[in-house]
């Protein structure tokens, strides 16, 4: 090697080595003025082609072969992919059919309604009848109570008391529809000598409270 004066180093030319040309499985490269020796080929790997432009200034580009190469990329950074943002879904309108079918059920509930708190019976008058107004001896007085309605139908609930102390069962009867009179009858029988002011009265419990009362007298002297 030869030292030129006050100047730099400057490698020599490496001596051409030729191979041994009874090596078939040896071959060389050279791109601009570096070689690369060849591996033997495997079956599977598929070799990966990649160019190095990170050398320094004034090298060669290399090109590299095998599988080392997805290895090297592998360490390389990647850049960061942007965040695709999913727009929102739009808003569903309402179906135009909402509106008319919210018109019809209130319609239907309102009918519904309707019938049914106009479809109770109305009274109108009760009053109480005696068919005698003096009974005899071991006799058996008939009592007719009468109440008039508007016609609409409905359930009459209502109960008999008499002066005796006596009172009967809450009873009920339907009243139909067009129907305007309901007669409720009581039969009171008395026996033996004695004189008895009576009195009976018919109590309306529902749909309202009313009342109506005779009076008749059991004389057995």
């Amino acid at each position: 090697m030869t030292i030129p004066d006050g100047g730099p180093l400057a490698p020599e030319p490496l001596p051409p080595t030729r191979p041994d040309t009874g090596d078939d499985e040896y071959s060389a490269t050279v791109l601009a003025s570096h070689w690369v020796q060849r591996p033997e080929p495997e079956p599977a790997p598929v070799p990966t082609l990649v160019v190095d432009s990170g050398a320094a200034p004034g090298d060669a580009t290399v090109l590299r072969f095998g599988p080392g190469v997805t290895a090297a990329l592998a360490r390389r950074p990647h850049p960061t992919l942007p965040t695709l943002v999913t727009p929102p879904a739009p808003r569903r309108r309402p179906q135009r059919h909402a509106l008319p079918a919210l018109v019809l059920v209130a319609a239907v509930l309102f009918l519904f309604w309707r019938q049914h708190t106009t479809s109770a019976v109305d009274v109108r008058e009760v009053s109480v009848t005696a068919a005698r107004q003096t009974l005899g001896c071991d006799s058996t007085a008939g009592i007719v109570g009468v109440v008039r309605t508007d016609g609409r139908p409905g359930t009459l609930s209502y109960r008999w008391v008499r002066s005796d102390g006596t009172s009967s069962d809450v009873r009920h009867t339907e009243v139909v529809r067009g129907q305007r009179q309901v007669r409720i009858e009581l039969l009171w029988s008395f026996q033996g000598p004695g004189r008895h002011a009576a009195v009976a009265e018919l109590r309306l419990l529902s749909p309202e409270r009313r009342s109506a009362e005779v009076r008749f007298v059991y004389d057995c002297p």
